[in-house]
């Protein structure tokens, strides 16, 4: 059977932090966790943009400011948080940047490599505490069929300061949401109560791809209706992996159709360079020293 949204169990009494829910894949994804009774609050860098799209919600929907490319944003906003929910059921890093010109977030770090990954990384450490004494409760992160393209973790010039390819840069920290995901996901397990999944929309059709290369720009309008789906079909394996009570830590979601551009969810493999454990635990430990992060677990 095609698990669809009518799958995901009674949310009431759980609280869902959404990154980045203020359109396309995190909207649907926030606007899903309400409809089924979640508490849900939408993190996000513009509250005027953030509180329109909670009056399209129904439900108990709250707006927080959140600038994953500041890590001045991100502990303010994890403060706030902790003043205003003891606990969290669900965290799902959702937001994201594709395919910019090079260009640096507040600290220094390159915009993709910056939002996509060290921003969550560090938002994550700051309120994994608020989820570690509620049982099963998750942390589900975006990733991006991207992971496979071009990809590799940097260490000799992770902010791409040397050289910069928009494509490469943007696959890096894709696979690098993966190996934070898999890393995660082991140091939650003497725990017991969280567990750490992944997720990738297939092709979906948001305004993500607007810096994309002129080219793909070009023919976009041509392979969308053919490849790409609706970001309410898109959000399926968030919210999947987000709800669905078999879900196991360490497991990553994605469409079921060909080429996993589109589809209904279910469990899919990533690159056998996101599984490369030494290269995850040097990753870790680099992102900790660069966000001044150090994790609870």
């Amino acid at each position: 059977m095609s698990w669809t949204e009518r799958e995901i169990p009674d949310q009431r009494g759980r609280v869902a932090i959404v990154t980045g829910a203020n359109t396309g894949l995190g909207f649907e994804t926030a606007r899903a966790l309400a409809d089924h009774g979640a508490t849900v609050v939408l993190a996000v860098r513009d509250v005027e943009k953030g509180k329109q799209a909670a009056a399209r919600m129904i439900g108990d929907v709250s707006v927080q400011e959140l600038d994953l490319t500041s890590l001045e944003s991100i502990r303010a906003a994890a403060a706030d948080l902790h003043g205003t929910h003891p606990g969290i059921d669900l965290l799902i890093n959702n937001a994201g940047v594709m395919y910019p010109p090079r260009q640096t977030t507040r600290d220094g770090f390159e915009l993709q490599f910056g939002t996509n990954h060290l921003g969550h990384f560090a938002f994550t450490g700051l309120v994994l505490d608020l989820l570690l004494p509620v049982p099963d409760s998750r942390v589900v992160t975006v990733s991006s069929v991207a992971h496979n393209i071009r990809a590799a973790i940097h260490f000799d010039d992770l902010q791409w300061a040397r050289s910069y390819s928009r494509v490469a840069a943007y696959g890096q920290s894709k696979l690098a949401n993966l190996m934070f995901t898999y890393e995660l996901q082991r140091r939650l397990m003497p725990h017991g109560t969280t567990i750490a999944a992944a997720a990738h929309p297939g092709l979906a059709d948001t305004d993500l791809v607007r810096n994309s290369p002129a080219a793909l720009r070009v023919i976009g309008p041509v392979i969308a209706p053919l490849m790409s789906q609706k970001p309410d079909m898109g959000a399926l394996p968030t919210l999947r992996a987000a709800t669905d009570p078999a879900v196991l830590g360490g497991q990553y979601y994605g469409p079921d159709g060909r080429g996993g551009h589109r589809g209904h969810p279910q469990v899919v493999a990533s690159s056998p360079a996101s599984y490369d454990v030494t290269a995850q635990q040097r990753l870790w430990a680099v992102s900790e020293n660069l966000t001044g992060v150090n994790f609870p677990v």
